[in-house]
């Protein structure tokens, strides 16, 4: 079955670690004959939500008219989400917290977004998988509040210099979950 993928990213580095993960998967995932959207989050002019409580009473997603209403459709009628992200202060970076953090406007619309399925790439400079214990919580948490289902998490450690990435196993693991959508 066809699916259309999301994939939300949350760096800001062109060519850093994350985007290379995340056009891995894409690649791995168009190879298998999916529609992907990929929303980059960190080249968005984006704000937090403001809790205005005004969601979708213009047609749109969010009164303040940024570019989270470009992707609001998208989250709507996607079939899978995937976020990459690099890790900072051991969490998610505020380009794709302020996605994450919008889609309230669903939640407060009552407007039914549940039974996607998800995946999570992280790539952290620490050498230590520890450090993104909270980032995968957070991840949980979310996931289980909006009723998604997880397809999988690659955590990819050691890698900050741009290319690092092909020094370790986790493009080929990235591939391997995107065989699972």
């Amino acid at each position: 079955m066809r699916k259309k993928i999301l994939v939300i990213t949350g760096s800001p580095r062109k060519h850093g670690n994350s985007n290379t993960a995340a056009s891995a998967f894409i690649d791995a995932v168009k190879a298998k004959g999916h529609e992907v959207i990929r929303f980059d989050a960190a080249k968005k002019q984006l704000t937090g939500c403001n809790a205005c409580e005004k969601c979708f009473e213009n047609g749109k997603a969010c009164v303040y008219d940024d570019e989270f209403n470009e992707i609001a459709p998208d989250i709507e009628t996607a079939d899978a989400i995937v976020f990459t992200m690099p890790l900072y202060w051991f969490s998610f970076p505020a380009q794709l917290k302020a996605v994450i953090d919008r889609f309230y406007a669903f939640a407060y619309a009552e407007k039914d977004i549940s039974g996607k399925e998800c995946g999570l790439i992280v790539c952290c400079e620490d050498d230590d998988i520890a450090a993104m214990a909270g980032t995968v919580k957070s991840y949980e948490s979310i996931i289980d509040y909006l009723k998604w289902i997880s397809v999988g998490v690659v955590l990819v450690t050691d890698v900050n210099k741009v290319g690092d990435i092909d020094k370790t196993n986790g493009i080929s693991r990235v591939i391997e979950l995107a065989k699972k959508f």
